[in-house]
Parts: C-alpha cells; structure tokens; sequence
C-alpha cells in the first residue's frame, strides 16, 4: 500500500499516520502547510512534503510523485467559527484543494481509492424528528464551513459519477484527543485547566454554551474508521461516522474537572457563544458499522484524559 494523507501534520492527520504505520508493507506519504510537531515522532518513517494543496501544480507533482494506492484527503480549514470571520477563506481553501486533489487524480487516471472527508456539520439544522442523524437526513447547512463541506462532499460524488474515481465520502462526527488545536471545545477547556495547575492563569474556566449536545469520537478510533472506509467502504457512496452517543458540553465539563488537581469555578464568557449552534448532534453510523465492522473502543473518559495529560505536558513544557 501506497497511502497519501493531506493535512498528515494537522490533528486527525498526525493520528491517522500513527496507525497506517501499524500496517504490514506501509509506504505512507504525506503533504501539508505549517509546522509539523505533530508528526515529530514518525517523521522518519514517512516521506512528507511541505506544499500548499489549494496549489493545482503542487497536486499534480505531489500524485504523479508518489503514485498511491489510497489517499485520504483530511487538509483543509477545520474550524467552524472561523467561518463565520472570513467566510470565504474557509471556502476557497477547502472547495479550492479538494478540486486540485480530484482534478489532478482524474488527470492521472488514477485508480487510488480517495477518502473525502465531510462532516455532520452538513446537516445543520437539525429537527428532534431527524435524530439520530442518518445518511438521508436533509442538509440544512448554518455556517459558512457546513457549506464547503457540503460541496467538498458532493465535489467527490461528482468525480465519481463523472469520471469513475475511487471515492468514498466520510461524514465524521466530532473527534477529539492529543494534540488537538487549543480553538477546539474540549482541547480548549483542558489546555484552561492545565495552565490553572500550572498556576499561568486564575482558577477560572471560560465556556461558552454548555447545554449544546454533541457525538464525540476519539481521534485514533476516527483513524481507524478512515482506513476500514477505503478498504472496505464502496466507492461513491457517502457514511456517517461517529459514536451514536450524545454528551453535553457540561459533562465533559464535569469529567474534566474531576480530573484537576484544584479547585476551579466555571464562567459562561458571551464571546464564546456561536451565531448559530445547533442543540444536539448524534450519528446514526448503521451503515458504516454493517459495512466494515468499524465500532469505536476509546470511551470518552480516556479521550478526555488523554486531552488534560497531553496539555499539562505543553503547559509545563513552555514553562520550562
């Protein structure tokens, strides 16, 4: 296997990398922008480029030099609320790279198999009839990054109609763990509560809407759907993913702080409010349980664990 990973140096890009080297005959292959501390840790054991994938030039040097096998294609901008700031930012970088990926492939005639990955953001707006959120649940999409990854997700639809890609799209629900950005809900509060043992700020956690419910995977059990969706998912046809499990931002609150090593008070700051939030997320993965056996094995206590000890590390690595 020859597998490409866009965004290898990003959060769920660094774990995925982590267990495709786990696989017999593994040549991985990756590309992204920015630092890549992620990936300190296996850096040599893969070959990863630095390069831009909204860069139509860069895709094509970037497939036709490392012809894989499978590519899964996690770069792009992330972050909802960015969204909001800069709308078009957000769209022009994930619509712009997903293109050049499935443009330069479709040049190349490749028969790679390529993960598309969208969001159950798409959905959006989301009635209690709705729940749990299945494949065929209308998309009402309520931020500027719903929409681009409704189009990065129809984009890969289209090449495969049209020019007979080896796509399979991916609707991941919300995953967390290590090394996750700090602008991320449970990344946020650890990274807080981290820097209150420390004693780098007051024993106060800012948090914006608590009540909101959310499907939260752990990222290495996400890594592992991605991989079982291409080798066993079919191509052109599109899989929720996620842990069918709803939390409320205020237990994981509360599971977070059970864990400090102080006393800290809980502060709603009004800045952290969305424009728009959706009250609950939950995903209805039948379809991609029966068709790869996928089922996810990290429960949420250890993810969140795993979170807080990974940035009491960074807090008192920069201290020191």
């Amino acid at each position: 296997m020859r597998a490409l990973i866009t965004g290898m140096n990003g959060f769920a890009g660094s774990h995925l990398a982590d267990f495709l080297l786990t696989q017999p005959g593994m040549q991985l292959f990756g590309a992204g922008i920015g630092a890549t501390a992620n990936i300190a840790h296996v850096i040599e054991r893969v070959t990863f480029t630095l390069g831009d994938l909204t860069d139509a030039r860069f895709c094509e040097m970037l497939l036709a030099q490392t012809q894989p096998t499978h590519i899964f294609h996690l770069a792009g901008q992330a972050f909802a609320p960015v969204s909001w700031q800069d709308p078009w930012t957000t769209l022009e970088i994930n619509l712009r790279a997903q293109v050049n990926v499935l443009h330069a492939a479709a040049r190349m005639q490749s028969a790679a198999r390529i993960l598309v990955i969208g969001s159950m953001d798409e959905y959006g707006r989301i009635e209690p009839r709705d729940l749990p959120i299945a494949e065929e649940t209308p998309l009402r999409p309520d931020s500027p990054y719903a929409v681009s990854k409704i189009a990065q997700d129809f984009l890969g639809l289209q090449y495969f109609l049209s020019h007979q890609l080896n796509v399979v799209r991916a609707r991941p629900s919300n995953h967390i763990g290590p090394r996750q950005n700090e602008q991320f809900v449970t990344s946020n509060f650890a990274k807080q509560i981290a820097e209150i043992e420390n004693g780098a700020r007051e024993p106060v956690l800012r948090v914006g809407n608590l009540d909101a419910q959310r499907d939260f995977t752990d990222a290495r059990d996400m890594a592992r759907a991605y991989f079982l969706a291409l080798e066993r998912g079919a191509p052109g046809e599109v899989y929720n993913i996620g842990s069918e499990r709803a939390v409320t931002i205020q237990s994981v609150v509360e599971l977070l702080l059970r864990q400090s090593h102080v006393a800290i008070r809980v502060e709603q700051d009004p800045a952290r409010l969305r424009p728009s939030d959706t009250p609950t997320l939950i995903c209805n993965a039948a379809k991609f349980r029966a068709q790869t056996g996928w089922t996810p094995t990290i429960p949420l206590e250890q993810s969140l664990r795993d979170i807080l000890n990974y940035w009491r590390n960074q807090v008192k690595g920069n201290k020191e």
